[in-house]
Formats: structure tokens, sequence, C-alpha cells
């Protein structure tokens, strides 16, 4: 039997991925360790994981060099790779969305040259050229958007927001929701009709133990 492969998201993911995988009987000893090995293994169930940062997980998954992965839908959205997505696992929970100064409440159609700063170029233009019809301009940043357009550099941001308090700490407010993002599963279209039986035993698994939360 060959070893299914899962990829994990580094970061605030990880630990919540473990504690699921520990609950449907999987051994995660070795990725809780303080090994610097980059492939941890289960024996028992034979299965391999390994981190990758999130933008990196649904390349792994598309190429099938993961069978599974797990990452947020933000990065699925700006990556769109060909790869099924079957479960929201629902932690992290967050929203992309549209944020800027509170004079423009209600006039966001009313800008004429818009500059999008963001993290998320093809999500924010999938957004403004496709669903609302209006050409802008992206200003691609790693770092702080917020601060985009409080110097000048932009007139709105696209971005996650969880609680909302950086935004109003900076006297910016939620112009328009774009989508609800929290972490995914994500399988290899080939892996799952070559090991569907494991995999769909690892899904259904997943699903009855967040039904029970």
């Amino acid at each position: 039997m060959r070893y299914l492969t899962i990829a994990l998201s580094k970061g605030r993911l990880t630990e919540l991925s473990v504690e699921l995988f520990e609950a449907i009987g999987i051994d995660c000893s070795e990725l809780k360790s303080s090994s610097r090995k980059l492939i941890l293994k289960d024996e028992k169930n034979k299965i391999k994981f390994f981190l990758a940062k999130p933008s990196d997980v649904p390349t792994y998954v598309e190429y099938g060099a993961a069978d599974i992965g797990i990452v947020g839908r933000d990065t699925l959205l700006e990556e769109g790779r060909h790869l099924y997505e079957v479960l929201n696992l629902g932690f992290a929970a967050c929203k992309m969305v549209v944020a800027g100064p509170t004079d423009l409440i209600g006039k966001l159609d009313q800008l004429n040259n818009k500059r999008v700063a963001t993290k998320y170029p093809k999500i924010a233009r999938e957004y403004f050229e496709h669903k609302r019809g209006e050409s802008i301009e992206v200003i691609k940043l790693n770092g702080s958007v917020e601060l985009a357009p409080l110097v000048g550099l932009s007139e709105v941001i696209v971005d996650l927001v969880e609680s909302g308090r950086t935004l109003k700490e900076n006297g910016l407010v939620v112009l328009d929701e774009i989508a609800d993002i929290s972490a995914r599963m994500v399988v290899n279209r080939v892996s799952m009709k070559m090991e569907s039986e494991r995999i769909n035993r690892i899904i259904d698994g997943v699903r009855k133990e967040l039904e029970k939360r």
C-alpha cells in the first residue's frame, strides 16, 4: 500500500488540522514533535505529511505531489487551481472584503479611477471587473494593506477581515463583502479516482468529527 500524502498550510491552520486528524485516529505525533524533518509519517495508516506555505498547498495538490491539502479558501480563490474542494472545515473563518475610508460608504460606484491595494490581485480583479463591470488598477502589496488608503496609494483595499478591529483603528470600514473564507480540504483529481476508498474514509471521518462539534 502506498502512502497517502497530505499537505498542510504552515501557521495557524496546522494546529487545527492536526487536532482534526488525531480525532479520527491518524497519528500526528511526528508532526507535533520539534523534528526538522520535512516529511513526517504515520506508519500505521501509511500517511505522509508535509508543511508548506499556504499559497503553495494548492500547487502541490494540483500536480499530485500531495493527495490531500488543507488551505484557506482565500488561497484557493487566488490560485485558481484544478482540484476538488471536498470539505468546508469551518475554522479560521473570516471574510474577504472591499474596505476604505468612511466617506466612501455608499459611494463605491462613484469612483472613476479606482486604485485597489491588495495581497489578492486575482480576487480583486474578479470582483471589480467581472462582478461589478468596472476597470481598476491593482496595486499588489505584501505587507499591511490598510496603510495604502491612509497614505494615498489607493482609494480602497481588498483584504481579509476577521474582527474588523484593525480597520476601525485606522478609520476604515467595510464597503462590500466579496466572500466568506474558512479552511477547506482539497483533493487531487487523479488521487480521488485512484485512492477513492482511503480518501473518502478520511473525508467521512473528518465530516463526522465536524458534525459533533
